[in-house]
Parts: structure tokens; C-alpha cells; sequence
């Protein structure tokens, strides 16, 4: 029932959130329904080995022989944990936002959430197709109504590639389910139908998969619209954007596409590291030459997403388990990331790196906590990122599924290199120097914000120094999605 749960309450508090008009009324239900959401997940956690309260399986759609199978596997609580943490954060960091019709805004994040929770628990392909357009939805009025000035454009192409990607995964979903013994949607008459695709039809079906997941992601050449869509929207929608949902699209390649079409993934897998890896230089280089905070930030996901699910198709046991971790790790960090960012432009309405300057002398307490979730990001030893990007290189250097595996690895690493001269400079442009008349008289970060931020800082840290216990929780499911993913089965 825990599935079902975390599903249910975000649902039902967004629904309610319609009807409450007062602004500081509909922050504190959006918090409330959001904290309840994170102690059942916790719960969840707490009952990993209880198979009876974690997996649910009833009747949904017979006519379609679709039902209504949700489950917590170690992905999935995984992922879980980290939306149901993800959203009190961002409520209490953008507490002092206010919002015109505030309530509708808020039951859009709720309703974006219980899609979000849907997607990672559903062991059906159909109830996955269907909660992943309940959490796109959300946000796309989320941005079209409280984004920026140029927020119709931003959205506009944001929904032509969501909405052609989805109706791609669409037709393959089908295609598959007319494929299966049964006629069945569930995950398992799935992974069955890999022994009767040929290499032909796995072939182009892995791109209708793999175009939705890329968009979503968003790896090069499907990321244009990413850039825009950050800078436009509000700040908690971006939050949920970049640091929760782009998980959505590498869940997507782990759960519905290596293990189901794994001769397809073969085939194309050099294909699609290789826009992972030119994606990620890509992405690099222009976060080098970004003056605006939020442009640089955008891009530096677009890097650090393209290195996980370029050890993904590593189809290595590190680099699978690296990925599993840094799936909550990176959410964490760029979460902070974006923490930092908004309240430097609340502050001084700016985003422009060259007009701010100076700051730790007067906010050193923001300068501190940015400096450790920047270290995180480039993933200094004793940060959470760290072994999370270790054990994707070794899986990366490591591979036999590809024979360039050399030369991915040495361009991931580059990299990661180009990550550590933006990042740093960043800091020492926005936080050290000489102080403007636009930071002159700074102030330093409120009690929410520091709560927020200090939270995040632990994390970082104590996943750093002891990520065993996220080791036990994915390493059956890891097991489970490689014996999948081995061609050589076929």
C-alpha cells in the first residue's frame, strides 16, 4: 500500500489546493501534503524487505488486460525518496515567492509530484505511460502561467518535444504490447517479448523508447529546449524540472528500454554514448561561456545527466550502480544549485555573473554552503557525488560492451575538468572579489533558506562519507536490470 499512498496524498492534496484562494494557506497545505508524502517514504524505506506493503497489484483496465501494478523496488524507492524530499525543500526555499492565484500554483506542483511518484512506481506499461503525461502536464502550466517574459516561446517548443517524444513511446508501447503472449501491459510480459523481437524490430523500436527518454533527459541533440525552459520558468518549477524530473527519462532507458529491447540497446549503444559524450562536451563548453546563472547551471546538468546515461549503456556492475546512486545524489546537488541562484536573484534581481561580485563578505554564511554544494557538484572526494561518478568511470573504462570504451572515458573525464573551470569560476566571480554598488549592501540568507541549504549541505556529506546503506538498497535491482540487459541471453 505504500506505492499507492505516495500517490494518492499528493494527488489528493493537489486537487484540494484548487479550492484554497489565501496565499499563505495554500504554501502551508502544499507543505503539509508534501511532509506527510515524505514520511510515508521514509516508511517505505523502513519496510524494504516487506514485499506484502510495498507492491500492489489490482484490476485497472481488463478490457486492455492493463492493471493497476505499482511497486518499490531500490530504484524506485530510491527515486521516490528523493521527490518526496525534493518538495518540502523547494516549498521552504521559495517560501517568500508570491504568486497570483497561489493555490492553483501550488496544487500544480502537488499534482507534478503524484505523476512523478506514479512513474517511478508503476510496473505497467500503460499505468507508465499514463503518469508520465500526468507529470508533464503540471509543469507545462506551471511555466506557461508564472514563467518569464519570453514563457510562451520557452513552453511552446518544450511541449512539441515532450508531446512528439511521448507519442513516440506511445507507438512502441503498443507495437510491443500486440507482441506479448498475453496481450499484456505489465513489465514482465514485457521483458519476455525480447525473445520473439527480432534485431530488426528491437532496432527501430529502441529509438521510439530512446527519443522520448533523450528529450526528457535531455541528451544532445534533443536538449534545446532545456536552456530556455529553466531561465523561464518560476523557480520552484525549475527546481522540479531539473533536479527530479529529467530522472524520469533515465529511469525510462533503465527500466523500460535496456531490459526490454536489449538487443536493440546493443545496437545502438555506441550511438547513443556517443551523443551522451558529445552532449556532454557540448553542454561543457558552453556553461564556460555562460554570464547568466541559470544558463550556466542548465548546461551543467545537461553534462553531468549525459555521463549517466553514458554508464548506462556501460552495462558494467559499477557503472549501474553509479548511476543508481548519483540518480538521488545529482537531484540533491542541483536542487542547491538552484537554491543559490534564486536567492541571488530575489536579492539583486539579476542573474548576470558579471554584474555581482563580492558577496561572501557579506553573506558568508550562502557563500559557505554554495562553495561545499558546488564542490559536490564536481565531485570532490567526501561529497556524495564522488563515488557516484567513480564507480560510473570504472563501469565506463571497464565496459565489453563497446570497444571504445578508452575513448569515452577519457572525453567523460575532460569533462569533468571543464565542470571544475566553470564551477570554480563561478564562485570566484559571483562570491569573491571586490564588492559593486549592486552587492554593497547585500544580506545574508534568512532562517528558511539557511535550513534549506544547511539540509542539503548534510546530505552531501554524510552520503560522502557513508553511501553503504544506498549500496544495499539498489544492489538487487541492479543485479536484476543487468541479467536483463545481456544480450548474449538471446
Amino acid at each position: 500500500m505504500v506505492p499507492l499512498f505516495l500517490i494518492l496524498i499528493p494527488l489528493a492534496g493537489g486537487l484540494a489546493g484548487f479550492f484554497i484562494k489565501n496565499s499563505n494557506n495554500a504554501k502551508l497545505w502544499s507543505l503539509l501534503a508534501s511532509v506527510i508524502t515524505l514520511l510515508v517514504s521514509v516508511t517505505g524505506l523502513l519496510l524494504n524487505k516487506d514485499n506484502t506493503h510495498l507492491f500492489l497489484n489490482v484490476e485497472w483496465l481488463s478490457s486492455l488486460n492493463s492493471r493497476f501494478s505499482v511497486g518499490l523496488d531500490g530504484m524506485g524507492q530510491l527515486l521516490c525518496f528523493l521527490t518526496a524530499i525534493g518538495f518540502p525543500v523547494i516549498f521552504i526555499a521559495t517560501w517568500r515567492e508570491d504568486y497570483k492565484n497561489a493555490g492553483n500554483f501550488h496544487a500544480l506542483m502537488l499534482l507534478s509530484q503524484a505523476g512523478l511518484m506514479g512513474v517511478f512506481v508503476s510496473f505497467d506499461a500503460l499505468l507508465f505511460y499514463f503518469f508520465w503525461e500526468l507529470a508533464l502536464i503540471p509543469v507545462y502550466f506551471l511555466c506557461s502561467q508564472w514563467g518569464g517574459e519570453k514563457r510562451i516561446q520557452a513552453t511552446f517548443k518544450f511541449f512539441i518535444y515532450t508531446f512528439l517524444g511521448s507519442l513516440m513511446m506511445l507507438v512502441g508501447i503498443i507495437y510491443i504490447y500486440f507482441h506479448t503472449k498475453e496481450h499484456s501491459f505489465s513489465l514482465a510480459s514485457f521483458q519476455s517479448v525480447r525473445a520473439v523481437l527480432s534485431s530488426h524490430d528491437q532496432s527501430w523500436l529502441f529509438w521510439l523508447f530512446f527519443v522520448a527518454f533523450a528529450i526528457k533527459m535531455p541528451i544532445f541533440p534533443f536538449h534545446t529546449w532545456q536552456p530556455d525552459v529553466y531561465e523561464q520558468s518560476p523557480p520552484a518549477a525549475t527546481m522540479v524540472l531539473s533536479g527530479i524530473m529529467v530522472k524520469m527519462g533515465l529511469f525510462g532507458v533503465i527500466r523500460w528500454l535496456a531490459p526490454v529491447l536489449p538487443l536493440g540497446t546493443w545496437l545502438w549503444g555506441d550511438t547513443a554514448s556517443a551523443l551522451c559524450v558529445t552532449g556532454m562536451i557540448y553542454a561543457s563548453l558552453i556553461a564556460m561561456q555562460q554570464d547568466d546563472l541559470k544558463r550556466l547551471v542548465a548546461y551543467s546538468s545537461i553534462a553531468h545527466i549525459g555521463l549517466m546515461c553514458l554508464a548506462i549503456f556501460a552495462t558494467t556492475q559499477s557503472g549501474m550502480q553509479g548511476v543508481m546512486i548519483q540518480l538521488f545524489n545529482h537531484g540533491i546537488n542541483i536542487i542547491g544549485l538552484w537554491t543559490v541562484v534564486y536567492l541571488i536573484e530575489r536579492q539583486f534581481h539579476t542573474r548576470k555573473i558579471s554584474e555581482l561580485g563580492g558577496l561572501a563578505q557579506r553573506a558568508p554564511v550562502l557563500a559557505i554552503l554554495l562553495v561545499i554544494v558546488s564542490l559536490a557538484n564536481i565531485a570532490l572526494p567526501l561529497t556524495n557525488a564522488f563515488i557516484g561518478e567513480f564507480l560510473m568511470f570504472n563501469g565506463i573504462y571497464s565496459s565489453v560492451a563497446t570497444q571504445y570504451n578508452v575513448v569515452f572515458t577519457v572525453a567523460a573525464a575532460v569533462c569533468i575538468i571543464l565542470s571544475a573551470v566553470y564551477m570554480l569560476n563561478m564562485i570566484q566571480k559571483v562570491f569573491y572579489g571586490d564588492s559593486n554598488p549592486l552587492t554593497s549592501k547585500a544580506r545574508d540568507i534568512r532562517l528558511n533558506e539557511k535550513f534549506v541549504l544547511a539540509l542539503i549541505v548534510m546530505l552531501i556529506l554524510a552520503i560522502g562519507v557513508y553511501p553503504k546503506p544506498f549500496f544495499d538498497l539498489t544492489k538487487d535491482t541492479v543485479d536484476t536490470i543487468l541479467s536483463k540487459m545481456n544480450y548474449k541471453l538471446l
